[in-house]
């Protein structure tokens, strides 16, 4: 039996472990493993804007796991990947630090908000994404 935490806060007992949930459809597990692809693949295709860390920005790390995130214009993103997914990334041109930025606190929902606004910028904008490259330096 393993517990899931329920947004009230309480707690599920279920049968199995949590990554094999399901919603009838897909499990928590490949879920997530669609959700670290696709950040690895916009990573790939805005590296002016991205990075990767081996660690947090105060040194600390969680084994089998990197660092990833990007400085889009309407805020910063950043999840952890799993460490089998560090070498997707290699030869795109991203940034790669030992230590990841300054977490900045944003929250799940924050990131959601963030890249909609982003992608409503792209829709309007003649800016080139290749300017933000600076803020790095």
């Amino acid at each position: 039996m393993s517990e899931i935490l329920l947004p009230n806060n309480q707690k599920l007992q279920v049968p199995c472990e949590p990554g094999q949930v399901s919603d009838g459809y897909h499990t928590f597990d490949e879920l997530y493993e669609h959700r670290c692809l696709l950040m690895v693949g916009l990573m790939r295709a805005h590296p002016q804007l991205s990075w990767r860390a081996n660690n947090h920005s105060d040194g600390t790390n969680i084994e089998g796991w990197f660092i990833a995130g990007m400085k889009l214009p309407t805020g910063q993103i950043s999840y952890h990947l799993p460490v089998r997914m560090w070498e997707l990334l290699d030869g795109c041109g991203m940034r790669t630090t030992l230590r990841a930025p300054e977490w900045d606190g944003h929250t799940s929902q924050m990131v959601i908000e963030r890249l909609t606004e982003w992608f409503d910028w792209l829709r309007g904008s003649s800016l080139d994404l290749g300017s933000a490259e600076g803020q790095w330096r």
